[in-house]
């Protein structure tokens, strides 16, 4: 019966490792999309200065 126990600590132990691989994944994941988010406000800002830049004024 020892041995059935000691495997199912095994397993719990396993089951944890997991779960905090699983944060640490949701936590990049959520850093990747604040980058990409932030990059892609720079670009459009670049996009509607280059357009203000080139609009006639003079209509």
């Amino acid at each position: 019966m020892s041995e059935k126990e000691e495997i199912q600590i095994e397993d719990d132990f396993v089951a944890d490792d997991e779960d905090d691989g699983a944060e640490a994944t949701v936590e990049v994941a959520k850093t990747n999309l604040t980058k990409r988010r932030i990059i892609d406000n720079l670009l459009e800002e670049r996009r509607l200065q280059k357009q203000l830049n080139e609009f006639d004024f003079d209509l």
